[in-house]
C-alpha cells in the first residue's frame, strides 16, 4: 500500500519515519509502469481522487492485475463499464468485489468510509437509470451523500414539482434525460445550485442515439448548466462530487 503525503509527513513528525525514508517515497516515479499500462498512484495526491478503471474493452489479464495493484494500494478499488464475464474473472481473485449489472459497476470500497454533503441525482425516465446509477454511485465511492429522484421527466411535471424540496437542498444536481432532454432546463430553472446535464441515449430514432438530447442540454437558456458526454454518468459524478467538496469547505 502506498502512503499517502499526509500520512508520511505525519510519520515523520512522530519520529516513525526518517527524513531519508521520507524522502526516498517523495521521489518515486508518480506512475507504475506495467508495460501496456501506467498506473496513475499520483492521482489521488494531486487530485484528491484515485484512478478508476474502464473495464469496457480491456483483456482480461490487463484487467485483473489493474484491479489488483489498484487494490493493493488503497484497499479499494473502482471499475466501470463492466461486463458480467468480467466480474466473475476478477471475484475469483478478490471474493469480496461486488457487482451492480444495472450500472456495471465493479467495485471493492471500504466499508468505514463516511458520505458527506448532499447531491440530488435525477432521471426524466425509468429507462435513464443505469446512466444515473453509475453517476450516483462513482459520487458515494467519492465520499458524497446522494439523493436518487428517479422518473421526474416534463411529460408529469407534478412529480418533480413533489421533489423540489429535496432536490434544492443538494449542493449539486446531476439531471440525466434522453429522448428530448428538457429535464436539465427545467431543474436549471428552478435551483440556485449548479446542474450537470447528463444526455442519455435513450429515445426513438429522431432522437440519434442521444444527440438530440445532448443538443437540447447545451442549447439550454437556463442559467447555471453544464453537460458531459452522452451516457457518461461516471463523469457527472465525478464532477459533483468535486462541486460538493467545495461546498463543504467553503461551510467551515
Amino acid at each position: 500500500m502506498i502512503m499517502e503525503t499526509r500520512e508520511i509527513l505525519r510519520k515523520v513528525q512522530a519520529g516513525e519515519l526518517s527524513v531519508e525514508q521520507a524522502e526516498g517515497y517523495f521521489r518515486r516515479q508518480p506512475f507504475e509502469e506495467m508495460g501496456y499500462a501506467k498506473l496513475d498512484t499520483h492521482r489521488k495526491v494531486r487530485s484528491g481522487f484515485a484512478e478508476v478503471i474502464f473495464c469496457s474493452g480491456k483483456a482480461d489479464s490487463h484487467l485483473l492485475e489493474i484491479f489488483g495493484r489498484l487494490y493493493e494500494q488503497d484497499q479499494e478499488v473502482f471499475g466501470t463499464r463492466a461486463t458480467k464475464e468480467q466480474f466473475e474473472r476478477i471475484r475469483e481473485q478478490y471474493p469480496q468485489a461486488v457487482y451492480d449489472p444495472v450500472s456495471r459497476i465493479i467495485k471493492i470500497e471500504k466499508q468505514e468510509k463516511q458520505k458527506k454533503g448532499k447531491i440530488a441525482v435525477c432521471t426524466a425516465g425509468t429507462a435513464d437509470i443505469a446512466v444515473a446509477e453509475e453517476a450516483a454511485q462513482t459520487a458515494e465511492y467519492f465520499g458524497t451523500a446522494v439523493d436518487r429522484i428517479y422518473d421526474i421527466g416534463v411529460s408529469g411535471i407534478h412529480r418533480l414539482l413533489s421533489k423540489l424540496a429535496v432536490i434544492q437542498q443538494a449542493n449539486c444536481i446531476v439531471a440525466v434525460a434522453g429522448m428530448e432532454g428538457a429535464l436539465a432546463s427545467v431543474l436549471g430553472g428552478l435551483v440556485d445550485k449548479p446542474v450537470i446535464a447528463v444526455p442519455t441515449s435513450i429515445g426513438y430514432g429522431a432522437s440519434m442515439h442521444g444527440l438530440s438530447a445532448l443538443l437540447t442540454m447545451i442549447n439550454s437558456c437556463a442559467n447555471g448548466i453544464a453537460v458531459v458526454n452522452i451516457d457518461n454518468g461516471y463523469g457527472a459524478g465525478y464532477i459533483a462530487s468535486q462541486i460538493n467538496r467545495l461546498a463543504l469547505s467553503n461551510c467551515k
